[in-house]
């Protein structure tokens, strides 16, 4: 006769004090509510010291008149014109600075860490020496020395340097040739549109060919070349071409005509460019560097060259590991802009602070700085964050 098992007795209750989710969730909330705690008290004193001074928070003097002149503007203004927009062309400045800044540095990075690798002798150490003192001298002292010592040392406008191209170096600036848009360059904005509107169709085709076909598709090279054409045709078919070319001449003591780049931005721009660009050849040589041996020695077997192995097997590889720290990189160069007023380049800081001086309102200013430095910041990120998941997608 089979011996009945005893009825299995029920798990005993866990009390909801020691259940490990609720303690972590309290401890959560009791930071958050500590964290919301110091910020009350913090703001709480600032109005209060606010209230004792007679100040009271708000940014409708943005709408006042400025009063000041902006030595280099991209869009019109005057000293009538309010405080918001002399914020707004110290925005377009430092966007300007930065995106341009970006393109170089990367570009000159990415020869640097390659150089970096070069079996020359004379080349790597080059490479290295120039990361070397680019990565060990402060950015302020860069800056200020390539201000000063160069570009404030070059000829008076009168005696400037000729460069082929009709470009001309002086101390106040660089002079080069600038397009001036006649009566048809508003269509051949329109041209320029519908052209990146069929490379981006082009290459949406082609990528759902390749994903059908399993077979890789020039995606990129065939949505550029549709809009280089459409570059083309629109420059030849309107009745004029949408730009002239304006020269800039030597006239007194200045310069007439073309485009003059003044040597705070050049000085700005340089500098931020030479410096960044120093710490990008360090990600790219680590990035190249961690990819297999076996990948460079598999590319020889099949017959490709030194460069064809790293533009087709290498790189594709190695921006795995370059696009996170190249990020960082990028978002230091903008926050690394802010040193502009050292040079007198009228950035967005720069003239935050010629607001605050004549209106006094530093809370808000500072509030407005470090917003907008923040969604410039958040939208570098998400564009490069949103290509590091592409690339990521290549590996399988």
């Amino acid at each position: 006769m089979a011996t009945e098992s005893p009825p299995a007795r029920p798990a005993p209750l866990r009390s909801f004090w020691r259940d490990e989710r609720v303690i972590q969730a309290a401890s959560q909330l009791l930071f958050l509510a500590l964290i919301a705690w110091v910020g009350y008290l913090l703001i709480g004193n600032m109005l209060a010291a606010l209230r004792r001074q007679g100040i009271a928070l708000g940014f409708d003097f943005l709408d006042n008149a400025a009063g000041f002149d902006i030595g280099e503007t991209l869009i019109r203004y005057t000293i009538a014109d309010s405080f918001g927009r002399a914020l707004l062309v110290g925005l377009l400045n430092t966007l300007l600075v930065c995106a341009l800044g970006i393109v170089l540095s990367t570009l000159l990075g990415l020869l640097v860490g390659v150089a970096r690798l070069s079996a020359n002798v004379l080349v790597n150490r080059l490479a290295w020496l120039f990361i070397e003192a680019m990565r060990n001298i402060p950015l302020l002292v860069l800056l200020v020395f390539i201000y000063q010592g160069i570009f404030l040392k070059l000829p008076r406008a009168r005696e400037a340097l000729a460069l082929p191209g009709s470009i001309f170096l002086s101390n106040r600036g660089v002079a080069l040739p600038w397009g001036i848009p006649t009566d048809t360059f508003t269509a051949y904005l329109a041209v320029l549109a519908a052209g990146l509107v069929l490379a981006v169709l082009t290459g949406l085709g082609l990528a759902v060919r390749a994903r059908r076909s399993g077979r890789p598709q020039p995606t990129l090279a065939a949505g550029l070349l549709v809009f280089l054409l459409a570059a083309l045709a629109g420059w030849f078919l309107l009745p004029q071409p949408p730009l002239t070319l304006d020269r800039p001449a030597i006239q007194g003591l200045n310069f007439r005509g073309g485009r003059v780049l003044s040597p705070e931005f050049m000085a700005l721009l340089l500098g931020l460019v030479i410096y960044t660009a120093a710490f990008i050849g360090e990600v790219v040589r680590a990035g190249i560097q961690a990819v297999s041996h076996g990948q460079t020695e598999a590319a020889r077997a099949l017959g490709l060259t030194g460069a064809q192995t790293l533009r087709l097997v290498i790189l594709p590889q190695a921006l795995r590991v370059i696009i996170p720290p190249l990020t960082s990189q990028y978002l230091n160069l903008t926050k690394n802009s802010t040193l502009a007023a050292a040079i007198a380049y009228p950035d967005l800081f720069s003239i935050s602070s010629t607001i605050v001086n004549q209106t006094g309102r530093s809370v808000e200013m500072i509030a407005v700085v470090m917003s907008l430095y923040l969604a410039v910041s958040l939208l570098t990120a998400l564009i490069m964050n949103a290509y590091n998941r592409r690339v990521r997608l290549v590996e399988r």
